[in-house]
């Protein structure tokens, strides 16, 4: 326990009521399938036009969906660290993404940040996975990291200055970067710091995207305040368009119980100003988020005073009240990726800490007042030439040796750099961030084996890139063929996806497994190309040659409603199994699918009697329609509202 007498840093646990996060979903994520739930309207630059075109993915391949999660919640430990002072007292949970889980304020005795100790498991990252609370990092394309529930690489770093850190760090597959988390609370700090550096070990340019984002108590008196008269604002159901916050659609949008449903406000910050945004309660206190000049863009985001924006927050945050969202990202916005060029390394400083304002001013009428009130405090808080000064000694000790693992994180970046070992391809100096042996898996160890020269045998994980193609393409089995198809598909080369699953197909002696997943992908080919009927039938042939494979069902049978045809979606819906995580989802399902084939009757005993889908995605409102279409005479009801507009 690095102890100094004012500030310390202690490895312990927290304890939580969570539910597992389950065994991943094993089909590989080929479709063109990301949502962007944002179009841009009137009054946006053509440069922010320009930045939200660049960058854009069709999946996340190859990462695969984290959905087996239920409900079923129960107390467990996680790895934490503490790092404490005479005023703040800040606990990180590493094995849960590298969130700050609390950030406790001595003076007034209050949680900054929105936490509570029974956070639950919902569909909201892009791996699905994911729960409210606390301060995240998000990085690669816009939404909720891939790593948000994944353990990082995490270290005790011990520098010549004096400082005691907690860094967290791994390799991200989908941009193929390293990125870093430096944390340090110095003693008798008003706010804890954060070193954040990110480096593109690419002879190309990679599209790059980062947001932190801190959920903060939402009370009836909280007042979030940003230097800026307008900003670029979505309700989730129109276009992007520019908005003037304190006076939108004829309320005060800074104060989050203003705001009838879900919206975000990406704050329009004059490039000479500071950039800061920070909440303030009834008395005055709240999280201030500042940060050096590279990250830009500061962010409101609400759920909303609406009964979808209420049932979200009790779905996510079960009896821990309303909360907020303030972020900080490299771009303007979240609908953007910014150019990060061959071989450069970004880093920056963020900071955190009570904003502590006067509610005389911070919550009068006067916005410039109350802007020019928060931008005075914080000043205090933090003078910004004080945080500009720390980015030169950050950057020199990101990479200062770890004095201590505590905790690995997963084996890719072990994979990355035998990889581009072989191939020639430059690599990133390790020496602060290690990515060591023991990390490695089985998820890992075919692919090692691969660049090692040995037979391909398959793999329950996926990987991209060309160099990995072309060494499939010399293995010539069946399952290099499957993983090939695989790369092309989810890079959405369709006519080169088809022709290896069928050579796959026209294999004798396929296994099980790799067969079911080759007319998997072959129907989801064919259904991208509009051949509807071939397209299904490949789907229900991959179910009848593996029909314990639960993710494939559900699968089939939400394709099947879609592309019309319910009664293969009934009869699919017989084979699954009767207990699990999917259950819930398969019983709208077959509800839906009843509707469909004019059973409206039927559908709704199912809707009545009660339905639970755990990994219900983000603003699904599909039950409530359902709903009010089999049951038109009857409200919905609350438990089915989830609507974020």
């Amino acid at each position: 326990m690095p102890d100094t007498a004012t500030s310390s840093l202690t490895v312990t646990t927290v304890s939580l009521t969570m539910a597992e996060l389950g065994p991943l979903n094993p089909l590989p994520v080929v479709a063109a399938e990301l949502d962007q739930p944002y179009t841009v309207g009137e009054g946006v630059p053509e440069e922010l036009q320009a930045s939200a075109r660049y960058g854009v993915v069709p999946n996340i391949h190859p990462y695969l969906m984290q959905d087996g999660y239920s409900r079923q919640a129960a107390p467990r430990e996680f790895p934490a660290v503490v790092l404490e002072n005479s005023k703040l007292k800040v606990t990180v949970i590493p094995s849960l993404g590298g969130r700050i889980w609390e950030l406790f304020d001595k003076a007034t005795g209050k949680q900054l940040l929105h936490t509570h100790d029974a956070p639950q498991l919902a569909n909201i990252a892009l791996r699905k996975a994911w729960f409210a609370g606390g301060l995240e990092w998000n990085i690669g394309t816009r939404g909720h990291s891939p790593t948000s529930c994944d353990p990082l690489h995490t270290a005790i770093v011990h520098t010549a200055d004096g400082k005691h850190i907690l860094r967290m760090w791994e390799y991200e597959r989908l941009r193929e970067v390293v990125f870093q988390v430096d944390i340090w609370l110095p003693a008798d700090s008003p706010v804890v710091l954060a070193a954040v550096r990110i480096r593109n070990p690419n002879n190309h340019d990679v599209p790059m995207y980062w947001w932190s984002n801190a959920a903060i108590p939402e009370t009836d008196r909280t007042r979030v305040i940003a230097p800026a008269h307008e900003a670029y604002g979505s309700d989730y159901t129109t276009d992007i368009t520019r908005v003037r916050p304190p006076t939108h659609e004829g309320h005060d949008g800074t104060w989050p119980v203003n705001s009838p449903h879900a919206a975000d406000f990406f704050f329009d910050i004059d490039p000479s100003e500071r950039r800061w945004v920070v909440a303030a309660d009834d008395d005055g206190d709240g999280l201030a988020m500042l940060s050096t000049g590279l990250l830009r863009g500061k962010k409101l985001f609400v759920w909303g005073q609406g009964q979808g924006g209420k049932r979200w927050q009790e779905w996510l945050s079960p009896g821990a009240g309303p909360y907020a969202e303030i972020q900080a990202g490299l771009a303007q916005t979240q609908f953007e990726h910014l150019v990060m060029p061959a071989g450069a390394e970004w880093a920056w400083v963020e900071a955190y800490g009570n904003g502590h304002l006067n509610t005389v001013t911070a919550h009068g009428t006067d916005w410039d007042a109350a802007v020019a009130h928060a931008g005075e405090r914080l000043e205090e808080l933090l003078p910004h030439e004080s945080l500009e000064a720390m980015l030169p000694g950050a950057i020199t000790n990101a990479d200062v040796p770890p004095s201590k693992m505590l905790l690995h994180g997963s084996g890719w970046g072990v994979v990355e750099r035998a990889r581009r070992l072989k191939a020639g391809m430059p690599w990133i100096d390790e020496s602060g961030t290690p990515f060591v042996d023991e990390s490695v898996s089985e998820e890992q160890e075919p692919w090692l084996g691969l660049l090692k020269g040995e037979t391909f045998d398959g793999a329950a994980s996926f990987v991209a890139g060309a160099d990995w193609e072309q060494m499939l393409a010399a293995q010539n089995n069946p399952e290099a063929t499957f993983h090939l198809a695989t790369m092309r598909h989810a890079r959405q080369d369709l006519g080169g996806a088809k022709e290896a699953y069928l050579k796959v197909l026209g294999t004798k002696g396929v296994r099980r497994r790799t067969k079911a997943l080759a007319h998997r992908g072959l129907g989801l080919a064919l259904l991208a190309a509009g051949e509807d009927e071939e397209g299904l039938a490949e789907l229900r042939t991959g179910v009848e040659t593996d029909s314990t494979a639960t993710a494939l069902i559900v699968e089939a049978v939400t394709l099947s409603i879609r592309h019309g045809d319910p009664t293969m979606a009934l009869d699919l819906v017989e084979s699954a199994p009767t207990q699990g995580a999917a259950v819930g989802r398969l019983g709208f399902l077959k509800a839906l699918a009843l509707a469909r084939g004019g059973h409206g009757a039927q559908a709704a005993a199912i809707l009545r009697e009660g339905v639970e889908i755990p990994d219900l995605r983000e603003g699904e409102d599909a039950i409530a329609a359902l709903w009010q279409e089999v049951c038109p005479d009857e409200p919905v009801p609350a438990a089915y509202q989830f609507g974020m507009h």
